[in-house]
C-alpha cells in the first residue's frame, strides 16, 4: 500500500493499482479511516437536568435504602412520575451504582496438594474408615497410615469412634516405629475433623512432619488412602457387619499381614509392599529377570519382543503431580491416582486405654515374623 501511494502520483491511481493487484477502494478507506458511527440521542431519552434529578432522589434519605420499583411505585402514588424504574437502574449504572447489596461469600483458593515420595517413609498417607457393626447405625472405625511409595501400612487401628486423641497416639507411635526423623516425613490427609485437630496439628510439629490436606469436597486429592479402604472392603471373605471390635481386629491383623507378603501389587511392579518397604525390591526383581532370561535362552522363538527387560519400580510416586514434570519422562513413573485400588496390612499390639476403651494396634517396622 505504501507503494501505491508512492507511484499514484506520477502514474495515476487507476493504473498503479491495476498493476499491483489492489483495489482503488481500499487505497481510499486507507486515506480516509472509517469512524465509528456515534448512536443518535433518543428523541424520548431524559435530559441531562431530569437525569440528576432522578439521581438526586434516588440518593435522597427518603429513597436511599429502596428499590427502584418502589421507588416508581411510591412516585406514582403521589401523582409524580420521572422516569421507569428501568430508566432508573440505568442511572444508577451510569454512576456505578448497581451491584449486589448483600455481602457475598467468598470462597477462598486452596492450593492443590502436590506430593512426591521417591522412596519409604518420605510421604505417608492416613484416613479413617466406617465398619458396620452389629446392629443398624453402630460402626467401628478403622484408621490406616499408608507409606504412598511402598504401598506399606505403617500404622492401623480399629476404634469405636472418631477421635483425635486416639490418632495423635497412632501416629506418634507409627513413627518412633519406622524411625521418622524431623523433616523428613510429609503427612497427607482429608480435612476430617480428626486430621483438622489441634491436638494433631501439634504432634506434627513436635515431630517436625509436614502436614498436607485434602481441598473440601475434592474426593481424588487422597488416592491412595481410597484405593486401599476399597481393596479391603472387596476383599472375599470380608463380612458385610461386624460383632464387636475384637472380630474386627482379628479380620484385619489376617488381612494385613496376605497383603504385605502374598499381595503383588500393580501399583509397585507387582512386588509385595514388605519386599518394597524393607529394601528388598532389586533383589527379587534381579530374580525375576533371572528367570525370564533362562526361558529366552532355551526358547527364544516366544519371545516375540526379544530379550525381556529387567522390571524396574516406578521412580516417582505423586499425590497431583504438575502437569509438566521431568519425572512424565522417567520409565515406571506414576501419577497420583493409582491405577487399581490396592493395599492391605499387619500390626503389633499397643496397651488397652482405659478412658476410651479402644486398643490401637500398629505395625511394626520390623520384619513380621509373629504374624
Amino acid at each position: 500500500m505504501q507503494a501505491t501511494e508512492t507511484l499514484a502520483p506520477q502514474a495515476g491511481i487507476a493504473p498503479v493499482c491495476d498493476a499491483l493487484g489492489i483495489s482503488r477502494a481500499s487505497l481510499y478507506r486507507r486515506r480516509r479511516p472509517r469512524q465509528e458511527p456515534r448512536r443518535a440521542t433518543p428523541a424520548r431519552a431524559l435530559s441531562e437536568p431530569e437525569r440528576h434529578e432522578v439521581l438526586q432522589l434516588l440518593h435522597s434519605e427518603r429513597f436511599v435504602d429502596a428499590a427502584p420499583a418502589q421507588v416508581h411505585a411510591t412516585l406514582l402514588e403521589e401523582g409524580r412520575y420521572l422516569c421507569s424504574p428501568r430508566s432508573m437502574y440505568r442511572i444508577l449504572a451510569s454512576s456505578g451504582e448497581v451491584r449486589e447489596r448483600r455481602d457475598q461469600l467468598q470462597h477462598p483458593h486452596y492450593a492443590k496438594p502436590e506430593l512426591v515420595a521417591t522412596a519409604p517413609k518420605q510421604v505417608w498417607s492416613w484416613d479413617i474408615t466406617k465398619l458396620k457393626g452389629p446392629a443398624k447405625l453402630v460402626y467401628f472405625y478403622l484408621y490406616v497410615i499408608l507409606d504412598i511409595f511402598s504401598r506399606y501400612v505403617v500404622g492401623w487401628m480399629i476404634a469405636e469412634a472418631e477421635n483425635a486423641g486416639m490418632a495423635e497416639r497412632l501416629i506418634e507411635e507409627s513413627c518412633l516405629k519406622q524411625g521418622i526423623e524431623p523433616s523428613q516425613l510429609k503427612l497427607h490427609a482429608d480435612r476430617g475433623a480428626p486430621m483438622r485437630s489441634k491436638t494433631v496439628a501439634q504432634l506434627l510439629a513436635e515431630l517436625g512432619i509436614d502436614p498436607s490436606h485434602s481441598r473440601p469436597h475434592v474426593s481424588n486429592d487422597n488416592p491412595y488412602s481410597e484405593a486401599h479402604f476399597k481393596t479391603l472392603k472387596y476383599r472375599p471373605g470380608m463380612p458385610d457387619r461386624f460383632a464387636s471390635g475384637d472380630q474386627a481386629r482379628a479380620i484385619f491383623r489376617d488381612l494385613f499381614h496376605w497383603y504385605h507378603h502374598q499381595h503383588h501389587h500393580s501399583g509397585i511392579a507387582h512386588l509385595t509392599p514388605f519386599v518394597v518397604h524393607h529394601g528388598r525390591a532389586e533383589q527379587v526383581l534381579g530374580v525375576r529377570h533371572r528367570a525370564r532370561m533362562a526361558a529366552y535362552l532355551a526358547h527364544p522363538e516366544r519371545f516375540v519382543n526379544g530379550p525381556p527387560r529387567r522390571e524396574s519400580l516406578p521412580a516417582a510416586v505423586w499425590i497431583n503431580a504438575p502437569e509438566k514434570t521431568a519425572h512424565q519422562d522417567a520409565p515406571g513413573s506414576t501419577q497420583s491416582n493409582p491405577d487399581d485400588p490396592e493395599v492391605v496390612p499387619t500390626c503389633i499390639t499397643y496397651g488397652q486405654y482405659p478412658k476410651l476403651a479402644v486398643r490401637p494396634w500398629e505395625l511394626a517396622a520390623a520384619p513380621e515374623t509373629s504374624q
